[in-house]
């Protein structure tokens, strides 16, 4: 079959198809990381972070093709999980913007689109590496921009971007040497694919998937293609909430609520985002406001709602309306001596939708405090150790379990402090944080330390010094981020050849910082070959975090041999209880 252009009912289908068929091979995706961990996670983040645009677009996609992908973006965006999950969100973004102003898209204005998303998925990556998913992006891309000056059918237009992209997924191992020294493709540019080869079963085959009925027809209620995000939950120190006395609650009113630009008497309106944001500030903070031309979706805590519903009502009709009264939440918290619960979501019946974690009542201006801390981490010794350096919320997460966007959002919410660091403790999770940090430009002051390990996080929270100005503090964590040397103890799920070291399914792999070093069929035997690796002369300290599968007699064997054989090193030893690593180094000078 031919098709001259995409309408919003296209576009809907072709997305909840690339959705499906992402799904349906996350794992294979997983399977791809160039190390051989049970934790390899590209295709979960990018399984989540597709779960939430699909949420969204399902629960607010309507009108044409440009009005539907900016509401595919902005769940993306919110959603989005680990460096895939944001690059795939940006990918998105750019194809929104482009498409905004269209009922329909032509060849040429689909491959302009997608060009679009190429020029700002590179912009939001400060290094960008080829590759990756973003030179699978870019080459389909760019065949799709030369090949629509010769057809204008998208249907044959899709077919050449699937096979460009499929090309270029073949030919990322000449770009990374990496994946082809464990004979691999990049794990992204598969997934991005997979979700291109769902765009063309719905064009090639002209139906919607089996569990995609049209607009119009009836159909019985459905699970989510994509699996659920496993909940992230934040460990919040009750010190605060215990010395804020409630009617020291300022902006006692939690407000979420749409505005549907369409409705009303208001169309033509300009909406200026930035006066908005003034005048909600007036008498509320805790601000959040995303728009587009259709909806615009604001939280803020307010002491006026009725005058936050005034203002919304000069730019469309009000949806979705939730209002909570912290005041009350926080009578209830000090006479339950629990954390208070969080307001109910707005779209709590689409099992989708990203994860939200429960909001503090703020402390008055007066009473903030000068620097809030979030960090990330898995295991509740490791949880513990950030809580007990001052750390207000703790993410639950890491290699396996990436938090989104959002919750990095509603983390910063949560913390009454003029300053909040951010710690996201692995490589996968610093862009998930940057963007938050970007979305929240304006109303928090924010800096993110990129900490790629839990050792380099905790070494930054030891080198925070609350009398010190952002700057200085900023530095001397980044100098502790610098100098500590991190190790992980893992076993292989796959046999493979990684720097000449032959390694065998079900045996133990020692890394050293982002190397595997070290592999044995022994766990003992492993993790000293890697401390082995990893210290040097003038090296003072190694720190052991045991996880929740380490024996106690295997760490006191393995501390005794480090006191034996290196009797100038101190040794600390922590219960971690982290998941899928046996233990966790870290060595400092």
């Amino acid at each position: 079959m031919s098709k001259r252009s995409l309408n919003g009912t296209d576009f809907t289908a072709m997305v909840l198809a690339g959705a499906e068929r992402l799904a349906a091979h996350a794992e294979h995706v997983n399977s791809l990381n160039v190390f051989p961990v049970p934790d390899g996670d590209t295709g979960t983040n990018m399984n989540l972070t597709m779960t939430a645009g699909v949420a969204e677009l399902k629960n607010n996609g309507s009108g044409g093709i440009g009005s539907r992908s900016g509401t595919l973006s902005k769940g993306l965006l919110m959603g989005a999980r680990g460096n895939s999950g944001v690059i795939l969100s940006q990918l998105f973004r750019g194809f929104g913007r482009y498409a905004a102003p269209y009922e329909e898209l032509n060849t040429v204005q689909f491959a302009a689109a997608l060009q679009s998303g190429v020029d700002t998925a590179y912009k939001a990556v400060v290094k960008p590496v080829e590759g990756t998913i973003l030179t699978v992006a870019k080459e389909s891309a760019k065949h799709a921009v030369y090949y629509a000056r010769r057809t204008t059918d998208v249907v044959e237009l899709m077919t050449e971007v699937l096979a460009k992209a499929q090309e270029a997924l073949a030919g990322t191992p000449e770009l990374l040497p990496i994946l082809k020294q464990v004979g691999v493709v990049d794990s992204g540019g598969q997934g991005l694919v997979y979700i291109y080869e769902g765009f063309m079963e719905v064009l090639t085959n002209g139906k919607l998937p089996t569990h995609v009925q049209a607009e119009g027809q009836a159909s019985a209620p459905v699970s989510s293609p994509v699996s659920t995000a496993p909940r992230v939950v934040s460990h919040v120190p009750l010190s605060a909430q215990a010395r804020l006395e409630t009617e020291d609650i300022e902006f006692l009113y939690d407000m979420e609520f749409f505005i549907n630009r369409q409705l009303g008497d208001v169309k033509g309106v300009r909406f200026d985002e930035d006066q908005f944001r003034k005048e909600l500030s007036k008498d509320g903070d805790s601000i959040i406001v995303i728009a587009d031309d259709e909806v615009i979706k604001v939280h803020v805590h307010s002491k006026q709602p009725g005058e936050v519903m005034n203002l919304a009502l000069r730019y469309g009709e009000i949806t979705q309306i939730h209002i909570l009264n912290m005041r009350e939440q926080h009578r209830d918290l000090l006479s339950a001596g629990m954390d208070a619960a969080s307001m109910p979501e707005l779209f709590a019946d689409i099992p989708a939708e990203p994860v939200r974690i429960a909001e503090s009542a703020e402390l008055p201006a007066h009473e903030l405090a000068p620097y809030g801390f979030i960090a990330v981490a898995s295991g509740q010794g490791i949880s513990d150790i950030f809580t007990s350096l001052g750390v207000d919320v703790v993410l639950s997460g890491g290699q396996t379990m990436n938090p989104s966007t959002e919750d990095f959002v509603k983390a910063i919410h949560s913390i009454s402090a003029e300053h909040v660091f951010v710690l996201p403790n692995n490589s996968n999770i610093i862009l998930a944080a940057q963007q938050a940090k970007d979305l929240l430009e304006g109303e928090r002051s924010i800096t993110v330390i990129p900490s790629k390990s839990i050792p380099q996080g905790i070494a930054a929270a030891f080198a925070f010094q609350e009398e010190e100005q952002v700057e200085s503090n900023s530095d001397n964590m980044l100098t502790a981020v610098k100098n500590v040397k991190t190790g992980q103890v893992t076993t292989a799920v796959r046999d493979t050849v990684f720097d000449d070291l032959e390694i065998t399914a079900g045996h133990y792999i020692g890394i050293a910082d982002s190397k595997i070093v070290a592999t044995e069929s022994g766990l003992l035997e492993t993790s000293q070959k890697l401390i082995a690796s990893m210290l040097a002369d003038g090296d003072e300290i190694v720190t052991v975090l045991a996880g929740e599968e380490a024996t106690d007699e295997m760490t006191e064997s393995l501390t005794a041999w480090i006191g034996e054989n290196y009797p100038q090193v101190e040794v600390e030893t922590h219960t971690g209880g982290q998941p899928i690593y046996y233990y966790l180094f870290s060595v400092e000078s």
